[in-house]
């Protein structure tokens, strides 16, 4: 399959959320965390935060997958919204997002402003060609390099998303604050619901939708994810039932619990901590690195700690405890 084919499919997420004063800190542990529960997602490309700058006032995330279904899977997942529900605690009102999806390259950090514009069917016209004289416009001045117009993603979001690139925040505040850009808002009046947000060139070029697809690892396949979660949830499972075993609960009920903290344990503790430092190498493995090897290598990882657990969970159960 070629690499640049899904890349050039690639979908972003841009999530900016403002973050309680003091809790900084606990915030950006648990946005890695869970990026960290992102990465085991089908099609995830990468993951990336920005603290707020002089240019943009939230914290800012960046994700990225091979496809706008696997992005849909992640952001509606109940693997996120347990994470919503455990960092709510941390924000300072509601999330903003804007996903966009294909494009072209970008080679450059640039400062990227992305607008959102909601759009009634019957105005699409309209606005299409108030567009094209706001991007007149805006090409005129110092330091623009070119801009983007993305339509809504269904199930996904409803609202048409714009980028556009300077190469400095002074170049780009000539544009924001310009007599031009006043103009032209007046004209689109109609269109005046909308929401700015300015990324900052911290990210480099997460913005390059049709970059070389070695640039980033190998998203992970179907199998190794299957057999790294295999090596996380038999020794938590184990470890489980061997703790809520004095409990003597029956079966349907000792299931169900189990299965809750099981669930809590993989998404926190086994996954973050112990699977992906062990695996990481193997799920994504270098760009350059040669496939047969890394799947040789993976998979012996993979043998050896199942082997050295169930020679663990054998004399723990058999030879030095049986379960009642």
């Amino acid at each position: 399959m070629n690499p640049e084919r899904n890349v050039a499919a690639a979908a972003t997420a841009i999530i900016g959320q403002k973050v309680l004063p003091g809790r900084e800190g606990e915030y950006q542990s648990w946005q890695e965390d869970l990026n960290v529960a992102a990465a085991y997602y089908p099609g995830f490309l990468g993951a990336e935060i920005s603290p707020p700058t002089s240019l943009q006032p939230d914290w800012v995330v960046v994700y990225r997958f091979d496809s706008v279904a696997h992005l849909q899977a992640w952001i509606n997942s109940g693997t996120r919204q347990t994470f919503l529900d455990v960092g709510a605690k941390y924000f300072d009102g509601p999330a903003t997002q804007q996903v966009v999806s294909s494009g072209t390259q970008s080679l450059d950090p640039l400062v990227t402003v992305v607008v959102t514009h909601r759009v009634h069917p019957n105005q699409v016209d309209d606005f299409l060609d108030w567009q094209h004289h706001m991007v007149e416009e805006e090409s005129k001045f110092e330091g623009f390099r070119g801009t983007e117009l993305f339509r809504p993603i269904e199930g996904l979001q409803e609202e048409w998303t714009t980028l556009y690139r300077y190469d400095s925040a002074e170049h780009l505040d000539a544009w924001l604050t310009s007599p031009q850009r006043q103009r032209i808002l007046a004209e689109g009046r109609r269109f005046s619901d909308f929401e700015l947000r300015t990324i900052d060139n911290s990210f480099g070029s997460w913005f390059a939708f049709q970059g070389n697809g070695r640039e980033a690892p190998r998203p992970p396949s179907e199998t190794r994810t299957s057999l790294a979660i295999w090596v996380g949830l038999y020794p938590t499972v184990v470890l489980l039932t061997l703790a809520l075993s004095p409990l003597h609960m029956r079966l349907w009920i000792g299931l169900l619990v189990g299965n809750l903290l099981s669930s809590f344990l993989m998404s926190f503790l086994t996954m973050p901590y112990y699977v992906n430092p062990l695996l990481g190498r193997w799920l994504r493995p270098p760009p350059d690195e040669p496939r047969t090897r890394s799947n040789l290598r993976g998979l012996g990882v993979v043998a050896t700690v199942m082997a050295f657990w169930a020679v663990v969970f054998y004399l723990v159960t058999i030879r030095f405890w049986t379960l009642p």
